[in-house]
């Protein structure tokens, strides 16, 4: 498992679920993750190579967070919701529970 580097920037994927905002948030930051960090994704703006995707899993009733680094970012044209993010390829690194 690949180590943690808490410091680059995070992007939260809440499919949906803006009622588990706060406890995704506060499960991130108890994991060193500062809150400043950590950015609602958007479907017009991709994250960089090497920093993260945090994403409720699984949907619609999710009961962890599936961390993942992004490892690839090619252009794309958007599609959907998924938008940009539909160019980037991650990596999984680890799993969160929401409690």
């Amino acid at each position: 498992m690949a180590e943690i580097d808490t410091q680059k920037s995070i992007y939260l994927f809440l499919h949906g679920r803006m009622d588990l905002k706060e406890k995704a948030t506060n499960a991130l930051t108890a994991k060193g993750f500062a809150a400043d960090k950590i950015t609602m994704a958007l479907p017009t703006k991709v994250g960089e190579v090497g920093e993260y995707m945090a994403m409720l899993w699984m949907p619609p009733n999710p009961d962890h967070i599936k961390l993942q680094q992004i490892s690839k970012v090619e252009e794309v044209e958007p599609e959907g919701m998924i938008g940009l993010w539909k160019g980037v390829s991650k990596d999984d690194v680890d799993t969160i529970p929401l409690e």
